[in-house]
């Protein structure tokens, strides 16, 4: 704490910031799991151009980006990066057809679909541009149970079936072409299984080991029924920090998707065997001690998204600290409990803390600060410093 506090001492509060030593061991690591796989940068879970840029200078094997919205598409495209996966399906008609401008003038885009309805609408798009646009298939490797639904509710094509009904419908829509697939293994990449609960980490384990061998056998599948149509793929896209080492050793993967790997966030401390080293987070300051064994912090209430219990919290780097549970993290100050005698903490102090999730936090700053083996190293703007929110 000692360095981050000489490094930040001029700042004002409250500040994100970046260690910039442990996102290059992040960067490293993660390289090493994805197995010289081709790497695509989940832009949401980084949220700064020049953090972007960064990124792309430094990971082994990039490929390109997978962003979450046309317009922030749009925004990067116009700012000099280029190869994107949109990783959702988008009916935003204006950005869309910015973007159809932008395939005209050479960039590489690649939209999502998993629907009939999303396809026809982008295809009346491309044809009223006059324009061919290359698009993505979004395969549903969901394990769905007698009792639990595990993994997301997104992709629609959850069987060999409906994903050859899809296709035939595809090659009928003269303006699109079938440029990729993706299977994105959620239940594994984003679900820690190493939860506070013994019994709930042995039950997401053993889920986790059934969906490996349903997502392996599907989309090997799904990839079959693409070459025995006569169709090739630019690429067949696949998992998250998560589950990178798994999805790695897939053959039918061309390319992983990384984000929240290089900042590592708090939700991933309840992954086993993880070698990644947090590296991102957020400071506040100590404004109040109204009691000897409590300090109040200004601001603080950085919740992630995702379902209403505590792992959406932040995480409290500083040590002898907790939450009260009758105020958690609070939207103007959030008060801490310090759980030893030993704590001195005083009005004026910084105290630092990590966010659950990665990219959501750079909603909250114009900036993130970064520091290099203790030493003060400038600052980087996020999308809200450039004057941009997307989602």
């Amino acid at each position: 704490m000692n360095q981050l506090n000489q490094a930040f001492k001029d700042l004002q509060h409250p500040f994100a910031w970046v260690d910039l030593e442990e996102l290059d061991r992040n960067i490293t690591t993660l390289s090493l799991q994805s197995k010289q796989k081709r790497v695509r940068i989940a832009t949401k879970s980084i949220r700064s151009l020049e953090m972007l840029k960064y990124l792309s200078e430094n990971v082994p094997y990039f490929t390109g980006w997978m962003t979450f919205t046309a317009e922030e598409t749009v925004f990067l495209a116009e700012n000099g990066l280029d190869h994107f996966l949109l990783g959702y399906p988008t009916l935003e008609e204006g950005a869309v057809r910015e973007l159809c401008q932008h395939v005209k003038n050479g960039k590489d885009i690649t939209f999502m679909v998993d629907h009939l309805e999303q396809a026809g609408w982008l295809n009346k798009i491309a044809s009223s541009e006059e324009v061919h646009l290359k698009i993505c298939v979004d395969l549903n490797l969901s394990l769905p149970t007698p009792f639990l639904y595990f993994g997301t509710r997104r992709s629609s094509i959850q069987t060999i079936e409906q994903f050859d009904l899809l296709i035939e419908q595809l090659t009928a829509m003269k303006n699109l072409k079938i440029a990729g697939l993706m299977g994105y293994e959620a239940q594994i990449a984003g679900v820690g299984n190493n939860p506070s609960s013994s019994f709930k980490g042995m039950i997401i384990r053993s889920l986790q080991k059934r969906s490996k061998n349903k997502i392996m056998r599907f989309r090997k599948q799904v990839a079959i029924h693409l070459k025995k149509s006569g169709l090739s793929v630019e690429f067949v896209n696949g998992g998250g920090t998560g589950s990178i080492e798994y999805t790695a050793q897939s053959d039918e993967v061309t390319e992983v998707t990384i984000g929240s790997g290089y900042f590592k966030p708090a939700l991933f401390d309840y992954y086993r065997d993880s070698k990644l080293k947090p590296a991102a987070g957020f400071a506040l300051r100590v404004t109040r001690k109204p009691m000897e064994d409590t300090i109040v912090c200004h601001g603080g209430g950085y919740l992630a998204s995702g379902t209403a219990d505590l792992d959406r919290l932040p995480v409290i780097v500083s040590p002898n600290l907790q939450f009260y549970s009758t105020e958690g993290a609070g939207e103007v100050q959030t008060p801490l409990k310090m759980t030893s005698s030993k704590s001195t903490y005083s009005i004026g102090d910084n105290i630092y803390f990590r966010h659950a999730k990665s990219g959501e936090l750079c909603e909250r700053f114009n900036e993130i600060h970064l520091v290099r083996l203790g030493k003060y190293k400038g600052s980087f703007k996020t999308y809200r410093g450039d004057g941009k929110c997307f989602l």
